[in-house]
């Protein structure tokens, strides 16, 4: 048998680019013989056979019906099904429904690729690529997906919340491009710590810049739906929130993110005075207590003044007390708490399409694909450190510079 370079054998290197087709051609078998035990089952008789009794289940195999494609994760297969004729009532195939074209895998990989970065016109030749040249996949099959999307955005965001015991909750408002809106809409986005560690999307809603009337819907309609008051609440600087939370979860605490923070007071240093300024900043948020944090602070506003920044000084002040509030929490849960950036990154993915596109003719045409993208996101949410701490904290057990209470008192008493 003739060798290549290699060392390969000329059949193997023609079974190796065969071996795709090969693999379909064996699927689209197994599916074809499913599809026909699924008959046998529900007849109770083989191909050909009689009826067994007379009290047997009507209705006998009438052939197959005509040849259609079916796209699966792993390339398109063609099939027919089986007919059945003389039952009381019609057969539906639980393998493959009547209209069916796409397995619930390729679906899911829709959203994947748009939150990777294809646009709509390249879903065709992509997914070709990917799929087969028979897939059924073209970019009015993603406009139909988004119909599908809105549809089911609408029941999630209408779901009940009662069974979750939500611990902590990280809240932005992120702004998209629209491309017929005349100034960018914000998203606002809520994301939930939950009792067993988890992390998931709780909300995503179209709000008017980010107002307090636009934060009490959200929080109100949240409330509505069963949600528990949140045991902190940790978001930026935009006092909507901060009003809509007082009034609608009073006794949730508040976290200010640590990055906002950062950037508003180094943008009031010069910019020669930035690099050691934002040395001294980041030290706050990483003290190992309240009062370390407190020192770190005046080293920097002694800093400042001495130098003549005195704005960079005391906008440090401002809110001072929202921006401790995470040294109540555990030690190993500091790190999930100091900023928003449990929404801020699966969101970038988002901005940078809407951004890249100007996709959207209106922000309410958005809400739906940029609610499925971030549930794609979640698949890859880390649980937080510690899970088994958020128990205590949703019990409300008392924590002092990351400790509970209780093991701070016995390590005193120790010494």
């Amino acid at each position: 048998m003739k060798k290549s370079n290699t060392g390969r054998t000329e059949s193997a290197r023609v079974c190796w680019a065969g071996l795709e087709g090969w693999v379909r051609e064996r699927v689209q078998g197994y599916v074809q013989d499913m599809l026909q035990e699924e008959v046998t089952e529900l007849l109770g008789r083989g191909k050909s056979r009689r009826r067994p009794a007379v009290d047997a289940l009507p209705g006998s195999r009438n052939g197959l019906g005509k040849p259609r494609k079916l796209t699966l994760a792993c390339g398109t297969i063609t099939v027919r099904r089986p007919r059945v004729r003389a039952l009381e009532e019609r057969f539906e195939s639980r393998i493959l429904p009547l209209f069916a074209r796409r397995t619930p895998a390729v679906d899911e990989l829709l959203p994947e690729l748009y939150l990777h970065g294809l646009s709509e016109g390249d879903f065709d030749l992509a997914l070709r690529g990917l799929l087969g040249d028979e897939a059924s996949l073209s970019a009015s099959t993603v406009a139909r997906l988004k119909t599908k999307w809105q549809a089911e955005f609408d029941v999630w965001s209408a779901r009940s919340l009662s069974e979750l015991e939500v611990v902590y909750l990280w809240v932005d408002g992120i702004y998209v491009k629209a491309g017929l809106e005349k100034e960018k809409a914000a998203m606002l986005v809520v994301v939930a710590g939950l009792s067993d560690g988890q992390k998931v999307v709780l909300a995503v809603r179209a709000g008017y810049r980010e107002s307090t009337e636009s934060w009490s819907a959200l929080l109100r309609d949240l409330k509505a739906r069963g949600m528990n008051a949140p045991r902190l609440v940790i978001a930026d600087g935009h006092l909507g929130l901060w009003g809509a939370l007082a009034g609608v979860y009073p006794r949730a605490e508040e976290q200010r993110c640590w990055n906002h923070r950062i950037v508003n007071v180094s943008n009031e240093l010069p910019t020669s005075a930035q690099p050691q300024g934002l040395e001294l900043l980041t030290k706050i948020p990483y003290a190992e207590s309240r009062k370390e944090a407190e020192r770190c602070k005046k080293e920097f506003q002694d800093w400042c003044r001495r130098h003549g920044h005195d704005k960079a000084a005391a906008l440090l002040d401002h809110d001072w007390e929202r921006m401790v509030t995470f040294y109540r929490c555990p030690k190993e849960h500091w790190t999930h708490l100091r900023t928003t950036n449990v929404v801020e990154s699966p969101f970038a993915s988002v901005r940078l399409r809407t951004e890249a596109a100007k996709r959207y003719k209106k922000v309410d045409n958005a809400t739906a694909v940029i609610w499925k993208v971030l549930l794609v996101a979640e698949k890859r949410f880390r649980k937080l450190n510690a899970p088994h701490l958020m128990k205590d904290v949703y019990q409300s057990v008392r924590f002092v510079d990351g400790v509970r209470e209780s093991k701070r008192k016995n390590r005193k008493d120790a010494a």
